[in-house]
């Protein structure tokens, strides 16, 4: 690539370090045929809208057969659609008018467990001698292990079976089954289910609770590596599709991300879980140094890869990586009240009430989730400032259906309202009455409008996600200066979290602002004089990018 003008060698970042990927829970989403369930053709329909807002990869919650006790990811059938959202056709219809409109679509799997359901477990409980029978973790008494736990608040790990006439493992509900990753005819399983996805069209794949599914348990025990099992997936995904994808869905501490990582050779990308909890603390003591010690504590990914950034998603907002005094301190500032906290340890909030629909802070933010070094992964209905139902049982509460416009049920669904997966927020702040996308799209200062914004900036500036970063020190420590070097051209971002406005000295190694471009801000700013100071509001922001331009 030597002899590349910088603008040029762009083109040979992989689409994945450029993405931005948008959360969509299929069943919450858009329901076209009136039965108060989402569904693929919904979705279909709201890919225009996708597109517009500059979403570039769609990520699909699990849509498999499932009991659906646990919103699909008890699942009863990885080959199946469930019939609420659809036909495989309607399925592959939907990925053909994604793909028409340049996005990509990748979906959640979950190895780590199935359905107490699925044909597999019920074979393994009938017989002992059954094939599948090492497909799960058996034991005659419970095995207690260290670092064992319950994930969901059930407490224990083990459930006695009394057809098997023994205990079965299981980290989630009793409902959910662990699977025996280290079993080489399980592992062949996995690859043909990955097999058929990807030749029905999906670019990759969002692997459910990762370390769980590689955790021994019982009297199970790995050949080797436990992670090993991720590079053979990912040697088997990419000799199916060249440039598929295995996003990663790993918990753990800093400096447990790398052998996910391997030598480049394992999971794609990871997603970020040590950012939001330390992202929130930030804003609460309005000091950046909090995300910053975040990227600078997580091992650099390995070229290719890259860190899936998220504030929000389908569960909660899990703040176990902060001190208990950290927490609270959280937890008192963005959720006071007893029914706004889960399992102890998070929050079950949205982000717009989180940051109490603050609209500097808000902003503030989203630009941050789409400036910072990796790949920005947003939560569906969080670009229009969506609510949260805190009536509605544990996570649910941030699983309400989509706000499209102020008609019945929020354009949702024309079902009756008892009909509904889940009832629409109504009435207040967040009620689909007045905060919708129609709304939103006539108004050009909403957060609709904003995020379009600030996505088309992000995707300008191909240097976040596919760049080499580096963190700046200012002379304020309410300020976050970053940038990113890509082929020589660099993209920088500034953000104030706190409430007053400062002028910020710049070193000698950030490049002279006055031959930069000023690509987005919360603002209009007088233009950079010196190019050696800035100047930034209360919450305030501004992206630059200097370096060779394409024509």
């Amino acid at each position: 690539m030597a002899g590349l003008r910088p603008h040029e060698r762009k083109a040979f970042v992989d689409w994945h370090q450029r993405a931005v990927i948008y959360e969509a829970p299929p069943e919450l989403f858009l329901d076209s045929n009136g039965d108060g369930v989402g569904d693929f053709d919904g979705l279909a329909h709201a890919l225009d809208y996708l597109a517009n807002l500059g979403v570039t990869v769609v990520w699909l919650l699990p849509f498999y057969d499932s009991p659906r006790k646990d919103d699909g990811y008890d699942v009863r059938d990885y080959y199946r659609v469930d019939p609420r959202f659809g036909s495989a056709g309607d399925f592959v219809r939907f990925l053909k008018a994604a793909e028409a409109r340049g996005m990509r679509v990748i979906v959640d799997i979950t190895f780590s467990h199935t359905s107490d359901e699925h044909p597999w477990f019920q074979a393994a409980r009938a017989d002992p001698k059954s094939i599948y029978r090492d497909f799960y973790i058996w034991a005659e008494e419970p095995i207690h292990l260290e670092g064992d736990e319950n994930l969901v608040g059930v407490g224990k790990v083990w459930t006695y079976d009394r057809k098997a006439k023994a205990y079965y493992h299981h980290n989630f509900y009793p409902f959910q089954p662990d699977l025996n990753a280290s079993n080489p005819r399980l592992r062949e399983e996995m690859k043909k289910i990955l097999g058929y996805w990807l030749r029905l069209g999906v670019s990759g794949f969002r692997m459910d609770a990762v370390p769980r599914m590689l955790q021994p348990k019982g009297d199970v025990h790995y050949d080797g590596d436990p992670k090993d099992l991720l590079r053979e997936l990912r040697d088997y995904v990419v000799g199916q599709r060249h440039d598929a994808i295995l996003l990663g869905e790993v918990d753990t501490d800093p400096n447990g991300y790398e052998p996910y990582f391997g030598n480049g050779d394992r999971l794609h990308m990871v997603l970020n879980f040590y950012l939001p909890g330390n992202f929130f603390l930030a804003l609460v003591d309005a000091d950046a140094t909090r995300i910053r010690h975040v990227f600078e504590a997580l091992p650099p990914p390995p070229t290719g890869a890259n860190y899936a950034n998220f504030l929000r998603n389908h569960d909660e907002l899990d703040f176990e990586r902060l001190t208990s005094v950290q927490q609270e301190r959280v937890l008192d500032a963005l959720a006071p009240e007893k029914e706004m906290r889960i399992y102890g340890r998070g929050s079950r909030r949205r982000l717009a009430p989180l940051l109490k629909s603050d609209g500097p802070l808000l902003r503030l933010a989203h630009s941050l989730l789409l400036s910072l070094p990796g790949v920005p992964v947003m939560y569906y209905g969080d670009e229009i400032g969506m609510g949260d139902d805190l009536t509605l049982k544990e996570r649910n509460s941030v699983r309400t259906p989509m706000q499209w416009s102020s008609r019945k049920n929020g354009g949702f669904s024309d079902a009756e309202v008892e009909a509904l997966v889940h009832p629409v927020i109504t009435g207040g702040e967040y009620g689909y009455e007045t905060l919708n996308v129609a709304a939103q799209r006539k108004d050009p200062t909403s957060l609709l409008n904003f995020v379009q914004r600030a996505i088309r900036a992000r995707r300008d500036s191909p240097e976040y996600g596919g760049g080499e970063p580096k963190f700046i020190d200012v002379d304020h420590r309410s300020v976050l200066a970053h940038m990113a070097d890509l082929g020589g051209a660099v993209a920088m971002a500034f953000h104030n979290l706190s409430d007053e406005r400062v002028t910020v000295t710049l070193p000698d190694e950030v490049p002279d602002l006055s031959d930069a471009i000023e690509l987005f801000s919360d603002g209009a700013y007088e233009d950079v004089g010196d190019g050696r100071t800035l100047e930034l509001a209360p919450h305030g922001f501004r992206w630059f990018r200097t370096g060779e331009f394409p024509a």
